[in-house]
């Protein structure tokens, strides 16, 4: 193993679960825009466009095991809000404004090596509700 490799998960330790979750949209149909997407206001792990033209912001939670509990369950209302600023960003600086979007959270479990994908659709809306 390089020490760039070490390197580059240590910084980015949910990058393994942002793939899984991304292998796991294309394989639905939905075709990835942006991974990483950073503003001033927060961050989306992935923007993806559905099937239906429906533009979709990805939180990603990546969890070894349930002792912390499902990763939706730690989308709280701070990150609902941080994930609408950067959505509301993306949106203007990429023209989707007139398009359809909705919210998703996505939660990687892993278990004997393998990603166990967990797939909310619409888990919360534009009001972070």
């Amino acid at each position: 193993m390089n020490l760039l490799g070490v390197f580059h998960r240590a910084r980015r330790p949910g990058l393994r679960g942002e793939e899984a979750a991304a292998e796991h949209l294309v394989r639905q149909g939905l075709a990835i825009l942006a991974r990483n997407y950073r503003c001033r206001g927060g961050e989306l792990d992935l923007v993806a466009r559905d099937v239906d033209g429906t533009t979709v912001f990805v939180e990603v939670k990546e969890r070894g095991g349930r002792s912390h509990g499902e990763g939706y369950e730690a989308v709280t209302a701070g990150k609902r809000r941080r994930l609408r600023v950067a959505a509301w960003h993306y949106a203007s600086r990429h023209g989707v404004f007139e398009s359809a979007s909705r919210f998703d959270v996505i939660s990687v479990e892993w278990a004997g090596g393998k990603p166990h994908v967990r797939w909310d659709r619409g888990a919360f809306g534009e009001d972070g509700r």
